[in-house]
């Protein structure tokens, strides 16, 4: 089956969505990470407002110190996300892991434990950072950071359902379903749509810098996100504009939501189209320059649990 035919028959509506499971676990992973870094963080911040000089006196310090008990479970908890983060690229080298479940499914977790471990071994340092540990962590925050970058620029390589890079061909005839769905809609004026699908040249994209050509598509995403908005919020009425977040929420209106989310997609993907060779670009640099930070964090991370091992401090 073509990519165009897959992508076509998603396009109509069905009562089960395939990824709903997904988002939900994931949903619930975010949840269950947010509450248990905000807990430890409200529980302690009279401890960790202290000077070090101070911390020893409180009634907290046995627990919330990097040896007390609450300290000792957060760097377990943070060690335990440290091996399952390192599960993405090994399925890449292990056949039979690779076969469990989607990528993008598995890249998803990889993000959430990347962005909730710098906040763990935070309170699990008491938020003191030195020496070899203070190195391990301030290069881990500098994985997750490019971590959220490497995320977004997966995204914007058009891909199929079964991860296949989709060709030009593919992505232009999609683009063009899109665009005749909208016409036939005519829900939408022809002011909004050029507003929402109006781009900039393939070869002015090209012509730029490649940081400066990723910060100028992220600018496009989020300007695309408040024009939609905007596109809501003009069809709704007080209460509604108060029950959809001011209009970053869907409608009710079933195909005025159905045409705004049509025009959505047609400009993502035609944005995706113009910025395709600049985000491959990007995408290999990323990785360039993720892998060797991963390695080393994991490196230093084992060292300094080697060396707690060892002094006795566990």
């Amino acid at each position: 089956m073509s990519a165009h035919a897959t992508i076509a028959r998603a396009a109509v509506p069905a009562t089960t969505n395939p990824d709903q499971g997904h988002r939900m676990r994931l949903a619930a992973a975010y949840g269950v990470a947010i509450a248990l870094i905000c807990a430890v963080a409200v529980y302690g911040l009279n401890y960790y407002t202290l000077s070090a000089t101070d911390r020893p006196f409180s009634p907290k310090h046995a627990i919330l110190r990097p040896s007390g008990y609450i300290g000792v479970k957060l760097g377990m908890v943070g060690f335990a996300m440290f091996l399952v983060i390192f599960l993405y690229p090994l399925r890449k080298m292990w056949p039979w892991l690779g076969r469990q479940g989607l990528t993008r499914h598995w890249l998803d977790f990889h993000v959430l434990l990347g962005l909730a471990a710098p906040f763990v071994i935070a309170l699990h340092a008491s938020f003191k950072f030195r020496g070899f540990a203070g190195i391990a962590f301030w290069i881990m925050l500098a994985v997750s950071m490019s971590g959220v970058v490497g995320r977004y620029l997966y995204g914007q390589i058009p891909r199929s359902l079964n991860a296949a890079e989709l060709s030009m061909k593919e992505v232009q005839e999609n683009r063009e379903r899109l665009a005749a769905q909208l016409k036939e809609q005519r829900l939408l004026p022809e002011k909004d749509l050029q507003s929402l699908l109006r781009l900039p040249s393939k070869e002015r994209v090209d012509s730029l810098p490649m940081f400066v050509a990723l910060a100028y598509m992220m600018t496009l995403d989020v300007a695309r996100w408040l024009r939609v908005a905007n596109l809501r919020r003009r069809s709704l009425s007080f209460s509604g504009k108060i029950t959809t977040l001011l209009g970053f929420l869907p409608i009710r209106n079933t195909p005025l939501e159905r045409a705004i989310t049509t025009a959505s997609e047609e400009a993502t993907l035609a944005k995706r189209v113009v910025f395709l060779a600049r985000s491959q670009q990007v995408f290999h640099l990323w990785h360039v320059v993720h892998k060797p930070f991963s390695y080393t964090f994991a490196l230093l991370a084992l060292t300094h649990i080697a060396v707690v091992l060892a002094m006795g401090y566990f």
